[in-house]
């Protein structure tokens, strides 16, 4: 009797419990590759808000995910969705391999650089859709992208789906995000309506 009144008095416990929430609940993609943490989209969010930039899209490039899976997202900030994705190569300097890519801010570095960026003039590529966007670095990571000419396009040889478990070969980046020719057209298309600079986030 003693055994079933204590079984009963801790299933009861176990009731009234509150239920826990994931720590860093995520936006998942795929089962392939990591999925974006929704703490991170808040935060962009905030930011946008604080520096006047569009808040109702954003652009997130997360490098440390492998370079043959889709690692460049168009957000919806508002609905937490993943809108497109796709490839992004990285940059080729100092040292950086298709595995491991090295940042830097420095010019003439071929590096990638990590931090906040806001979307620019639209303007004339050799490259790609012939289209590309200025960029200008937000925070001291990147705050010399606009004078390295580090620029938002795209590159014919860039797949627009995944080559996993192969890498984006290395030279077709000096710094810039480059993205497919698929990718790019649908950001085009985006950024000519938009009335304010969209937040773009390179992450590592």
């Amino acid at each position: 009797m003693k055994t079933i009144l204590f079984v009963l008095l801790f299933l009861s416990f176990c009731i009234l419990l509150p239920s826990r929430k994931p720590a860093n609940p995520a936006l998942g993609v795929t089962a392939n590759f990591p999925s974006i943490e929704l703490s991170r989209i808040e935060e962009a969010r905030r930011f946008c808000k604080t520096r006047g930039l569009d808040t109702s899209t954003v652009f997130l490039a997360d490098m440390s995910i492998h370079s043959g899976r889709k690692r460049f997202f168009i957000i919806d900030i508002q609905k937490k969705k993943i809108l497109h994705s796709g490839l992004c190569c990285h940059g080729m300097g100092k040292g950086s391999t298709c595995t491991t890519p090295i940042f830097s801010n420095e010019s003439g570095s071929n590096c990638t650089s990590l931090g906040k960026y806001k979307t620019g003039k639209r303007a004339f590529s050799n490259w790609g859709i012939n289209t590309h966007y200025k960029m200008k670095g937000l925070e001291k990571t990147n705050n010399n992208a606009f004078n390295r000419i580090i620029v938002l396009h795209s590159y014919d040889p860039v797949p627009e789906e995944e080559i996993y478990p192969d890498h984006l070969p290395l030279g077709w980046s000096q710094g810039c995000p480059v993205i497919s020719n698929a990718l790019m057209t649908r950001i085009d298309s985006l950024l000519k309506k938009k009335k304010r600079p969209v937040l773009l986030w390179i992450y590592n």
